[in-house]
């Protein structure tokens, strides 16, 4: 495995799944880059449990030919178009996997070093343009440094701070084939705008008055939105550009 640990899973899940049942990647490869450091990965389907592989198999087997990605929050289900017991699923995992080709769902449950992907009924869901979801991230990335800079974030979070000086330092990031590169730059742009959110709206042990954390948050709040818009815009296959 290279970095696909930087990778939230159904990021990992939605773009090595896909070009596994797309038929351009091995299945061990496969395997390696979605489990990551776990154990192990698998898929219950009903009452049945299977190994990740023979899993997505059965989801061939069902008419599934791609998978996307979900970042859901609580207010903003980015990336799910329900019924609700899905997507209140999503929303406790924090993300979640949709097929295309099948209604069906996919939200991971965490045990140990062991993820289950559970099955759930899902409806098609809203998606947004990658080069719209792209425009909006790289928009308020902009609006919410001068935001901070404004609240004096290099006082109260020199972390937050030297994040937004070093934008342009692009993560590594591996990819399968058949994932435009757009698409892999603006989910390390995604990854980034979430790691400055968390830096900046981490506890401060009251080093800032209630009134400035207020402001703190709203300013963050439409950058992390965008930034799920994004990572769902570049997890999902539906709205891929040609690379």
């Amino acid at each position: 495995m290279s970095d696909a640990v930087l990778l939230p899973p159904a990021l990992r899940l939605a773009w090595w799944g896909t070009a596994w049942l797309r038929g351009t990647v091995v299945t061990d490869l496969m395997l390696d880059e979605v489990i990551g450091e776990q154990a192990t990965h698998l898929l219950r389907e009903d009452d049945v449990v299977h190994p990740l592989a023979i899993g997505l198999g059965r989801l061939r087997a069902l008419g599934v030919t791609a998978l996307g990605a979900a970042f859901p929050a609580e207010g903003e289900p980015v990336g799910l178009g329900g019924p609700a017991g899905f997507n209140a699923a999503a929303l406790e995992a924090g993300e979640a996997v949709v097929a295309t080709g099948a209604e069906i769902g996919l939200t991971p449950e965490v045990v140990g070093g062991a993820t289950t992907w559970v099955m759930h009924p899902a409806r098609r869901r809203p998606l947004a343009d990658v080069g719209a979801a792209d425009r909006d991230l790289r928009r308020l990335l902009a609006e919410t440094a001068d935001r901070l800079a404004d609240l004096d974030v290099a006082r109260w979070r020199p972390e937050a701070a030297d994040l937004l000086l070093d934008l342009r330092r692009r993560r590594a990031m591996t990819a399968p084939p058949g994932v435009p590169a757009r698409c892999v730059d603006l989910a390390a742009r995604a990854l980034d705008a979430q790691e400055i959110c968390e830096v900046a709206l981490a506890d401060d042990g009251g080093a800032v008055s209630v009134s400035e954390a207020m402001a703190r948050t709203d300013a963050l709040r439409p950058l992390a939105r965008a930034a799920r818009v994004a990572l769902v815009a570049a997890g999902s296959p539906e709205v891929w550009p040609p690379d």
